[in-house]
């Protein structure tokens, strides 16, 4: 038999709210912006098609440009000029272009009532990594979509018992006649294009992408990288694994762009060896605006009581809007939908006379799914600490306890669908994750998806309900379509705060 070598399987994801003041934006050519603009929500209407020159003070004179902005550089289109336009970027740039250099974004695809079952597995997988661990103190944030698609990519390359494992845990077998085996990758594809068409209306941006990272030379099935390529986007790179550093930081470079800086350094040192024939990333970033901002003048510091007993000030957002909410005698939730309509934050929080660990023992897909049941639109008066927060993981033992355990052992690994030029086997997982919640960042509709769509008539909204976020709870981003969830995470200890 030849020696065991290995397979390095990440997965990276952010996710951040509109502009907390201080943070850094990708940069454009020569971008130019006054100073003194004052901060609004960028709400994209074009896309540049091919590169062209813009002009900050007037349509082009004569004159030399100001800079340029590059194919897929997503506008805002303020007014018509007759062969030029003004446009805002993301980065604050207002300037002139041609008119005919930019075409309107598309909307989001239409919405696969196939996905889903796969909607549901992602969620149960969710859970069932949480339960996990629950038990890390502090706060915790993760991304069951960016992680289970990347176990997905590399269950396209197991076989026998660590493929049977593999779909046990990523909760594949949960209803085969739903999901069947031959459709996963096909349903992961459809799902990747659903959600990377997200946001193509203005609003907010959400955006997926993998990448696979091999040793040069090594022979990879082409009917794994047909798969990997075909339904997850999943180019090869190659790299010489020996240079571990050199690998190590095109590795992490590539994250960086594709989370807009928020996550770096993802593979720390001592991760790569040379001995690393395979390196799966996948990376999710989401940047939202609610749809019914936070005035920061009515931010105020108050308590926050923590499990511990203990109280600390924190900056606690507030607003009093119609919400889609619900209560039961030991929580209450609040869904704030984001611009679009697409995707929204569920906040769980456990009563006072309740605790945060209560509340988790409890949890499941199907326990969320029927408290969000019983939701309906009212007014609330709604108070939300203001956070931050980065996590950072290494799952190689977690997966091995949900059951997932033939994938890292050198003797029973069988990766025999990735390729026959050596056996395989997983060495770890990384997993990093970013979140920032601000008065900016929030979205009010009602549920507008199938699934969370309120179903009876409103509350009386003459005196609204206080939802007060004063202490630890759950949140959850979903897409609202197919009730995945994008992000799921815990607010123990608001900090981080700019």
């Amino acid at each position: 038999m030849s020696p065991v070598t290995r397979t390095v399987l990440l997965t990276v994801v952010a996710a951040m709210s509109w502009g907390l003041p201080g943070a850094s934006s990708p940069a454009v050519a020569n971008p130019l912006r006054e100073p003194d603009q004052p901060d609004r929500m960028f709400s994209p209407t074009h896309v540049v098609t091919t590169e062209t020159a813009y002009y900050t003070t007037g349509p082009q004179q004569g004159r030399p440009a100001d800079g340029r902005f590059k194919v897929g550089t997503n506008v805002e289109r303020l007014q018509d000029g007759g062969s030029y336009v003004q446009v805002r970027t993301e980065q604050g740039v207002t300037a002139w272009i041609a008119a005919d250099a930019s075409t309107p974004l598309r909307s989001r695809k239409p919405f696969e009532p196939d996905l889903r079952p796969l909607a549901g597995s992602v969620n149960g997988f969710a859970f069932d990594l949480y339960g996990e661990l629950r038990e890390r103190e502090g706060n915790l944030f993760f991304s069951p979509a960016s992680l289970s698609t990347a176990l997905a990519m590399a269950w396209a390359g197991a076989d026998g018992e660590t493929r049977n494992e593999m779909g046990r845990v990523l909760r594949f077998h949960r209803n085969p006649s739903e999901l069947p085996p031959e459709r996963v990758h096909e349903t992961y594809g459809e799902f990747t294009d659903l959600l990377n068409s997200a946001g193509a209306g203005g609003g907010y941006v959400l955006q997926t992408a993998n990448r696979l990272w091999g040793q040069e030379g090594f022979a990879f099935l082409p009917e794994f990288r047909q798969i990997t390529r075909e339904h997850y986007g999943a180019e090869l790179a190659e790299l010489d694994f020996r240079q571990t550093e050199s690998s190590r930081l095109a590795i992490n470079s590539w994250v960086e762009r594709q989370t807009r800086e928020k996550i770096t350094n993802l593979i720390p040192e001592g991760v790569l060896t040379p001995d690393t024939r395979l390196v799966l990333t996948n990376a999710i970033y989401f940047k939202g605006g609610w749809k019914e901002e936070f005035s920061k003048e009515r931010t105020e510091e108050a308590s926050f009581h923590l499990t511990s007993g203990k109280t600390i000030n924190a900056p606690l957002m507030q607003q009093t809007e119609k919400f889609v909410y619900g209560e039961t005698e030991s929580v209450q939730l609040l869904r704030l939908p984001y611009a679009g309509g697409d995707v929204s934050m569920l906040i769980v929080l456990p009563r006072a006379e309740s605790s945060l660990a209560e509340l988790e023992q409890q949890l499941s897909g199907e326990q969320v799914t029927k408290w969000q049941r019983q939701m309906r639109r009212r007014k609330v008066h709604v108070l939300l600490p203001r956070f931050r927060m980065t996590s950072t993981f290494r799952l190689a033992d977690v997966l091995r306890e949900m059951g997932m355990v033939t994938a890292f052992d050198p003797q029973a690994a069988d990766f025999s669908r990735m390729s026959r030029q050596e056996q395989l086997m997983i060495s770890e997982v990384v997993h990093k994750a970013y979140v920032d919640v601000n008065e900016e960042g929030t979205e009010a509709a009602a549920a507008t998806g199938i699934v969370f769509e309120p179903t009876a008539a409103p509350v009386n909204p003459e005196e609204p309900v206080e939802f007060r976020a004063d202490r630890p709870f759950l949140f959850l981003l979903q897409d609202q379509h197919t009730g995945a969830i994008l992000f799921l995470g815990r607010l123990s200890r608001p900090e981080g705060d700019a």
